[in-house]
């Protein structure tokens, strides 16, 4: 069962969310929240697993919910799903550098929000193509990579992880990947599982940002 917070100051979109979710035999909603803080703290209380996460929130907002729950051992496991109004959300950087696993508009169909809970819980990415785009305008807007961002642990990577790595970062899922490679997705899944662990990427949403960090994918390359 995957244990679900809601994270919203709109009761209604609570409200509405919560039927959402509780028709789903897999995911149980277990409390809710109208700022940040209360968000962490009742992640904590409840023991979540995943939390929709509104951004603009009083008194706490989304992006500083999320660096507080990435920083919280206590938290460790806890996915955090973005919900968004607009895919152009100036803050989508930030939210992946805090700790965000993935990014959701607010008008999304139903079954897709079902799907978004499933693939962030499992440890997986969400980053639809509109909020790559963001995601990659944004680093390249930043300019070229600094010798002190490079990730001091990204030259224990086998060549193969590094390649792998940099089609994770391209939006490419493990079975694309393994397509393209010509590789089982099992073998694609325990070579990304192997980056993220050298690394310290929380999940696959990081290693995005390391890897246009670093430089190991430039913006526009293909």
């Amino acid at each position: 069962m995957i244990r679900v917070l809601l994270a919203d100051d709109q009761a209604l979109i609570r409200a509405g969310f919560r039927v959402l979710l509780d028709s789903a035999e897999d995911i149980e909603v277990v409390g809710e929240a109208e700022n940040g803080a209360q968000a962490v703290t009742v992640a904590r209380d409840r023991r979540a697993d995943v939390v929709l996460m509104d951004i603009r929130m009083p008194t706490v907002d989304g992006l500083e919910a999320t660096r507080r729950m990435a920083a919280d051992e206590n938290l460790a496991g806890v996915k955090v799903l973005i919900l968004t109004t607009f895919e152009s959300d100036e803050y989508v950087y930030e939210a992946l550098q805090a700790g965000a696993s993935g990014f959701l508009v607010k008008d999304t169909e139903p079954e897709e929000l079902l799907h978004a809970i499933r693939v962030v819980a499992r440890g997986d990415a969400l980053l639809s193509p509109g909020i790559t785009r963001r995601l990659i305008a944004d680093i390249a807007a930043r300019g070229p990579s600094r010798p002190s961002d490079i990730h001091p642990a990204l030259s224990e990577l086998t060549e193969r992880e590094r390649e792998i790595m940099a089609l994770v970062a391209q939006g490419l899922s493990n079975d694309q990947i393994a397509a393209q490679l010509f590789l089982s997705p099992l073998t694609v899944k325990t070579h990304v599982s192997r980056a993220m662990l050298k690394l310290g990427a929380r999940d696959r949403a990081q290693l995005v940002v390391i890897a246009y960090q670093s430089g190991l994918v430039a913006p526009g390359r293909s």
